[in-house]
């Protein structure tokens, strides 16, 4: 019976294969894909950022079934968005859990995005052969700010609604062409309901559409080149008769049972934080916005949502020129623009900040801490003083990606070994050591501002 069973499955399957490539893209992308064996921790966020992605894409469906787009006020006098969100909170069947998922999925999106981010930039991930690899995931970045931010929208509360307000009024600051641009991308003088209803579209079809593009991109890419890896060593330059990488191992079964396990422990913390603080302290959904949206009604202090403070504080660190706000949008923009450019900023022979000199490791820490004050600094109010420091930390910043083609040449790096090689304990120490010092160090900095 079980002979029989085998067999036709086999049939069905080669009935398949004879009109759809399933055996072909299994072998290519999971059971012949080969990645290298030295795989650390740092791996595990590329498959779950995937995870995310599909959180996002199956709650946001559900939500859709219940969200009204419309600004305009009800027999309530409450706009009918703001009171859609409530509906869904409190009288949908589980309406709260999936709206709670969706409001923790974006902020975990950011986090292992960012982090994702990092590995490549400490691994070298974005240096020859894989600089298309880095372009895909900077559009992919940029796509999932765009769609964040058209999301934030939807509640229609007070912090979406000035948070709006803002972002929108920055491109006015364009010369020549700004008042029209933000005339036209809110599509009235003001947020409204019309803003509310092309945003809608955009954040539920449009960049959606655009960012699952990109994402399928991006894995073609890496395939194409293969994966990195801690030691950045091109498991293909070594193979044996038949060609098989010596250093790699089949992703499927291997890694797909590593990534099980990254995936278990990601939804046991996204669980506690979905059901227990949802509210991420304030950071993943602010007080403020727990108020329907009002026109006439600004409120004390207006901020992003914690993603965007980084580059929101550098907008605010560089002072008007000319009577105009143009140079800071630039200053943001360039600060988004100059990730996707790392391969060609970066003129180092080494991959892996493992074999990289001095100069290199110092200048990442540095990057890190100016990264996370500048994120602090811009969920702050803005004084004097946190001011000056956003401005020093700008300059750190852009000081990392501007002067990376001459400090990278200086710096002495060490020769990589020809095979790839696991990570020892002394490596793993050291590294939680740096860790826990760049965050400390960052939290100290922060709170005596």
């Amino acid at each position: 019976m079980a002979n029989q069973t085998n067999d036709k499955t086999k049939a069905l399957l080669g009935w398949v294969d004879a009109r759809f490539p399933l055996t072909k893209m299994w072998n290519e992308h999971l059971a012949q894909y080969y990645a290298p064996k030295n795989f650390n921790f740092w791996y595990y966020f590329g498959s779950l950022a995937l995870l995310v992605l599909v959180i996002q894409i199956v709650s946001g469906i559900f939500l859709t079934m219940n969200y009204k787009p419309d600004g305009n006020l009800n027999a309530y006098h409450l706009p009918a968005a703001f009171t859609a969100v409530e509906y869904i909170m409190r009288d949908v069947s589980g309406g709260w859990v999936i709206r709670y998922m969706h409001s923790t999925g974006a902020s975990f999106f950011f986090i292992v995005v960012y982090l994702h981010m990092f590995r490549g930039l400490i691994y070298g991930s974005y240096k020859k052969p894989r600089e298309l690899v880095w372009v895909f995931g900077s559009l992919i970045f940029l796509a999932l700010m765009a769609e964040a931010f058209m999301g934030y929208l939807l509640p229609w509360g007070q912090m979406s609604f000035w948070g709006a307000q803002v972002i929108i009024n920055l491109f006015a600051a364009i010369p020549v062409i700004g008042p029209d641009l933000s005339t036209w991308i809110r599509g009235d003088f003001n947020v409204s309901d019309v803003t509310l209803n092309r945003f809608f579209a955009l954040h539920v079809i449009a960049v959606p559409l655009v960012l699952i593009g990109l994402v399928v991109a991006h894995v073609i890419a890496l395939h194409e080149v293969g994966s990195n890896n801690p030691d950045g060593v091109e498991i293909k330059k070594l193979k044996d008769e038949n060609g098989v990488p010596l250093d790699g191992i089949p992703f499927h079964p291997y890694y797909t049972v590593k990534d099980i396990l990254g995936v278990v422990v990601f939804l046991i913390v996204f669980c506690a934080v979905m059901f227990f603080a949802p509210e991420g302290g304030g950071y993943f959904l602010e007080a403020p916005n727990f108020d329907a949206a009002n026109p006439l009604k600004t409120p004390a202090h207006i901020a992003p949502v914690w993603y965007f403070t980084p580059f929101y504080a550098i907008l605010r660190a560089i002072p008007s020129f000319l009577g105009t706000q143009v140079w800071g949008v630039i200053g943001m923009g360039a600060a988004v623009v100059l990730i996707a450019l790392l391969p060609w900023l970066d003129k180092g022979e080494v991959k892996s900040i493992r074999y990289r000199g001095p100069i290199f490791k110092i200048a990442v820490v540095v990057f890190v801490i100016s990264f996370i004050g500048l994120g602090i600094l811009g969920a702050l109010v803005a004084t004097d003083t946190r001011t000056l420091v956003a401005r020093i930390l700008s300059v750190v910043y852009f000081s990392f990606f501007l002067g990376m083609p001459f400090y990278t040449k200086l710096d002495k790096d060490r020769p990589i070994p020809e095979r790839v090689t696991m990570s020892t304990a002394k490596q793993k120490v050291m590294f939680f050591i740096y860790a826990a010092i760049t965050l400390v160090g960052s939290y100290l900095f922060a709170v005596n501002i």
